[in-house]
């Protein structure tokens, strides 16, 4: 197939098992058919068909646009694409109404480019595909693991490479400044609403973890930077809850665990216990355009909610007003 018609493998089956590929007037069924060396194939690849999905009138924030993709910074609460639970306001329902059909329709359906996702209450960088041909090129990186993709949070504890406990937890290990965690992630036995590390099954994830700041002393919390090798769902935060410093706010992987108004002030312990989502942000993501090839890379401030906790925290180490309150 002509690489510019941007049909996967995949879709090629597809098409097959749909009766779109003849040979001399004969349809082809089989996927494993035979062919020889002058056999002449016919593809019909039918036009996209029509979403069901209603464009909405939401603001985007969008932070790089060309013919081919966009990158679009996501706020915390919106869900990527439609789902039961969710059947609007999503970023999908944007996207049709600021770009309509000039979107990917990869998989014959009109899909508005959705080429990742990143969780409804983390907040931060996606990439969406204008044209069919950029949507293989970029799921090809993804899949290839090549795509960069930079996460900040904000997690219980400090996570520290020299941690005699960190490093007796299975598939955590030390890489440089930065702590590895490997593990197989699945769907959760008891839980399908939680993913899980397994000791077999499930799929391969690594994430590396370093410490960018901590707060109070003993360290109760931490800022850190993730880097995503791989991308399965609920990764980091999956990860860090295995490594015993899940991040605050995660209704699903932080327990019932509180910061301590002793470790770091009254202020802080109180807007970490009533922060409303998982403080985790996707903050870099850099790419290779997967029409010109050139290397792409595009970056979002750390979001208001989680910079206030921040200085918050900032406020509580340093002596101020939730350290003094803690005192009293």
């Amino acid at each position: 197939m002509p690489e510019s018609e941007a049909l996967s493998r995949t879709r090629l089956a597809r098409l097959i098992s749909e009766g779109a590929v003849s040979r001399e007037g004969q349809v082809i069924a089989d996927p494993k058919a035979s062919v020889a060396s002058g056999d002449v194939l016919e593809i019909r690849v039918p036009e996209a068909a029509q979403t069901h999905m209603v464009a909405e009138d939401i603001p985007l924030d969008i932070h790089h646009e060309d013919a081919d993709l966009i990158v679009v910074n996501k706020p915390a609460g919106m869900v990527v694409h439609p789902a039961p639970g969710s059947p609007s306001g999503t970023l999908v329902n944007a996207l049709l109404y600021h770009f309509g059909w000039r979107l990917s329709g990869v998989g014959g359906s009109m899909r508005p480019g959705i080429v990742h996702r990143i969780d409804k209450d983390t907040s931060g960088l996606l990439v969406v595909a204008k044209s069919d041909a950029a949507h293989q090129g970029l799921a090809a990186q993804f899949a290839a693991h090549s795509v960069s993709r930079l996460y900040l949070a904000l997690c219980h504890g400090r996570p520290d490479p020299g941690d005699p406990r960190l490093r007796g937890v299975r598939g955590v290990g030390v890489d440089g400044g930065w702590i590895s965690i490997t593990s197989q992630i699945g769907r959760h036995r008891t839980d399908r609403q939680r993913q899980a590390v397994l000791a077999s099954g499930g799929r391969h994830a690594r994430t590396r973890v370093r410490v960018l700041e901590q707060f109070g002393s003993p360290a109760a919390a931490s800022l850190v930077e993730c880097r995503l090798e791989t991308g399965r769902t609920h990764q980091i935060r999956v990860h860090m809850a295995h490594a015993g410093h899940g991040l605050i706010g995660d209704p699903l992987y932080g327990g019932r665990r509180r910061l301590s108004a002793a470790g770091v002030g009254e202020a802080a312990a109180t807007a970490a216990a009533a922060f409303p989502r998982q403080a985790l942000h996707a903050a870099t993501l850099g790419f290779e355009h997967p029409l010109s090839g050139e290397m792409l890379e595009f970056t979002s401030d750390i979001p208001s909610d989680i910079n206030g906790l921040i200085e918050v925290f900032r406020a509580s180490s340093q002596g101020g007003p939730g350290r003094d309150a803690a005192k009293r």
